[in-house]
């Protein structure tokens, strides 16, 4: 990285810059196998156990918002990063920097969603931190919330295993957080009542690893979104993934509201969705699991591994034209989690 270069948004967004910040200055200094893989959640491998950790730090504005508030996504988006590993989340820990100021009552709401969600999910909150700043040096409070859980017997999940012709699916509407994050922060007006998706998904997908051998690799499209993390995907591969604009399930009133500002939905990030390779004779059988839970109706297989280009996600329009979709580079919304 360049000598005078510093940070900016951009290096928050989960994109190319983050990526970037990632490869070229964290990794030159805490390079090694775990971390070297770039994934959600570490694995660690103990005698014979086998553990999966992960961490993540939570500084969404507004706190509250359509469908959830900062406890709730802090729970839910580490339960996520652990399932999508293939591991059953157990345990949490939750460190929070509170601003000097900041209401006790608001407190207690958040700390109740996180207990309501964290039930849902089945994990306990076993340790934790908190430090107070004093007063206009944290937006209120921000949340750290790291994971444990233990890896699915027989699960192998990885980029090596993908094969041209597997198939990719998605569980449901694409830009629901990202869009409500928007309209609470910024009070368009434009009418939409949208609620974030955010939820753990830890229950669908331990259904569908129980249930199926043929999946590849999963990933929850948070910052970046869908087209980001699926060029994480296909990085260095010598394959690539087309999508079609015909099978994408995202709602007109969040492409309604995208379209004046400029926004795209694929762009936008998502904290009750995974994407999932699994192989072509499995995914059916993997939808209908799927569409078994309530909300998750609108799950769609959205596109395959192909032969050509390599390392590229393309999308084939609803005329039939294609375009490529790049890792997210610019800054499409700053503080969605």
């Amino acid at each position: 990285m360049r000598q005078k270069e510093r940070i900016t948004l951009l290096h928050g967004n989960g994109g190319l810059q983050s990526h970037r910040l990632i490869r070229e200055l964290f990794l030159k200094y805490f390079a090694n196998p775990q971390l070297n893989r770039l994934e959600d959640s570490a694995l660690l491998e103990a005698d014979s156990d086998r553990i999966v950790f992960t961490t993540d730090s939570y500084v969404i504005k507004p706190l509250f918002f359509p469908g959830g508030d900062i406890g709730k996504l802090a729970v839910s988006g580490t339960v996520n990063d652990l399932s999508v590993c293939g591991a059953i989340p157990r345990w949490l820990s939750c460190s929070l920097i509170i601003e000097e100021g900041f209401e006790i009552a608001a407190l207690e709401k958040i700390l109740t969603s996180m207990k309501k969600t964290a039930e849902f999910a089945g994990v306990k909150v076993v340790t934790g931190d908190t430090k107070v700043v004093e007063k206009e040096n944290a937006d209120g409070i921000y949340i750290n919330t790291s994971g444990i859980g233990t890896l699915i017997e027989g699960v192998e999940l990885g980029q090596h295993r993908i094969q041209i012709g597997d198939k990719i699916i998605i569980n449901g509407y694409i830009g629901d957080h990202g869009a409500a994050i928007i309209q609470a922060r910024e009070d368009f007006p434009i009418e939409m009542n949208l609620l974030s998706d955010c939820t753990p998904i830890n229950n669908i997908i331990r259904k569908l690893l129980s249930e199926l051998d043929g999946i590849k690799l999963m990933r929850d499209p948070t910052r970046g979104g869908v087209a980001t993390v699926l060029n994480e995907f296909v990085e260095n591969q010598a394959f690539g993934i087309q999508i079609e604009e015909n099978a994408l399930p995202i709602r007109d009133c969040v492409l309604g509201f995208c379209e004046p500002l400029g926004f795209d939905p694929l762009y936008l990030a998502n904290e009750g969705k995974f994407l999932m390779v699994i192989s072509e004779d499995e995914a059916i059988k993997a939808l209908e699991i799927i569409h078994s839970f309530p909300g998750s109706e609108s799950a769609e297989i959205i596109g395959e591994v192909v032969d050509e280009p390599k390392a590229k996600v393309i999308l084939k329009t609803r005329i039939g034209s294609h375009r490529i979709l790049d890792m997210l580079s610019g800054e499409m919304l700053p503080r969605i989690c």
